[in-house]
């Protein structure tokens, strides 16, 4: 960015609720999470098709 040419910074990896906020005030332009969908509980679902 210092040197002007155009690119986006995503930050992946570790990104949780109680620290997304210290990662958002980097100035990145895209933050991803895992956490939500890795820490659901699953629902066992099936699909009877007659």
């Amino acid at each position: 960015r210092e040197a002007g040419k155009p690119f986006e910074i995503e930050i992946s990896g570790g990104i949780r609720e109680d620290n997304i906020r210290e990662y958002a005030l980097t100035g990145v332009d895209y933050i991803s999470s895992g956490s939500v969908i890795h820490s659901a509980r699953w629902l066992d679902l099936s699909m009877k098709v007659v």
